[in-house]
């Protein structure tokens, strides 16, 4: 979901300083809820496990650029549900800023739009997990059919804000929509895949009874 250099630049570009602002605004206020329920090592613990997973996830899974941007297989909903929404929205942060500076220089001016694009998806999943997942459901007993929900709402919303900033940045032209529908076609491969490896990290957590009890997983996953 990298957006592409030159998609949205000049003055135009400040918009993604604000919104990212508010995605940033977001995780400080998922952080501060759980340091008050689990420690601030607890957070500090899982934001670096997320931190590198992520850093992993851009840089060795399989990604390709289509469009107007890149189709990635990010995970965030397993971060979401291993990690809970403030770990893994410091870890989606920081993974790609990592990236970008010792990796990808070319995609730092893009960085607001990155941040924005990954983290409000996610903080909007959050709000669908507790809509849809009972209060003493563990993450580990959840259902594809919620699994799918949350990808859904993850994957539909990147698509959706990478969507905004190429039509932001480039307009109506029929050469830039077909590039914006090239991308939210691809990404359907991502939105059917990631809930069968949910699942499928899921199952192996149930496995992992010295876990159950670490702070360094969402407190939800098992119990």
């Amino acid at each position: 979901m990298h957006i592409e250099p030159g998609i949205v630049d000049g003055a135009k570009i400040v918009l993604s300083y604000a919104t990212a602002l508010g995605a940033f605004g977001l995780s400080a206020k998922a952080s501060i809820e759980m340091i008050k329920k689990d420690g601030l090592m607890s957070l500090i613990g899982r934001s670096a496990l997320t931190t590198f997973l992520v850093f992993v996830f851009f840089e060795l899974l399989p990604h390709q650029a289509v469009g107007v941007s890149e189709v990635h297989l990010i995970l965030g909903s397993t971060l979401f549900l291993m990690f809970g929404p403030a770990a893994a929205s410091i870890g989606l942060f920081l993974g790609l800023l990592v990236q970008g500076v010792f990796l990808a220089p070319f995609d730092l001016p893009q960085y607001g739009m990155n941040v924005t694009t990954l983290l409000l998806p996610l903080f909007a999943m959050s709000i669908v997990a507790q809509r849809t997942i009972a209060a003493n459901t563990a993450y580990v007993d959840i259902s594809y059919k919620q699994a799918l929900q949350l990808s859904l709402t993850y994957q539909g919303g990147i698509v959706a804000w990478v969507a905004f900033w190429a039509f932001y940045g480039q307009g109506f032209g029929a050469s830039n929509m077909a590039s914006v529908a090239t991308f939210g076609m691809a990404y359907l491969s991502v939105v059917l895949l990631e809930p069968v490896i949910d699942l499928a990290v899921l199952a192996g957590a149930k496995s992992f009874n010295r876990f159950k009890q670490s702070s360094l997983f969402e407190t939800r996953l098992f119990h």
